[in-house]
């Protein structure tokens, strides 16, 4: 049976799942929410990334003619989670743009100031 010590980067990557949705409840300031997203996009590529690695196994480059594919690591958990790196960095970007025109009309980047606003 493996406990914690010899999993410890999915139990880093469940700690920092935690720390990044904390985070984005917590705080009522949009950057912060932002911030928290993307602690809980980097503790899921790091989850995924742990589990898809094989301890003693190579990255699937051919060099010799006959190779086996019993000695290399599955390439998909890498791929999707290059994917995910793209599709978090834009994700990012959007929210940043959509925080700095919230900031041009409310004069703020606090969410609670901005519903008050909303509702006046």
């Amino acid at each position: 049976m493996q406990g914690i010590i010899t999993n410890y980067f999915e139990t880093g990557a469940i700690i920092l799942f935690g720390v990044g949705f904390v985070t984005l409840l917590l705080h009522n300031n949009l950057i912060k929410k932002i911030i928290g997203m993307n602690i809980m996009d980097t503790a899921i590529f790091l989850f995924f990334i742990s589990k898809g690695y094989i301890e003693g196994r190579e990255a699937p480059i051919v060099k010799e003619i006959n190779a086996t594919k019993e000695g290399f690591v599955n390439p998909l958990p890498t791929g999707l989670m290059l994917t995910g790196i793209v599709v978090a960095v834009s994700m990012t970007a959007f929210a940043l743009a959509l925080t700095i025109k919230l900031y041009e009309k409310y004069g703020t980047i606090e969410l609670n100031e901005i519903m008050k606003m909303r509702s006046d």
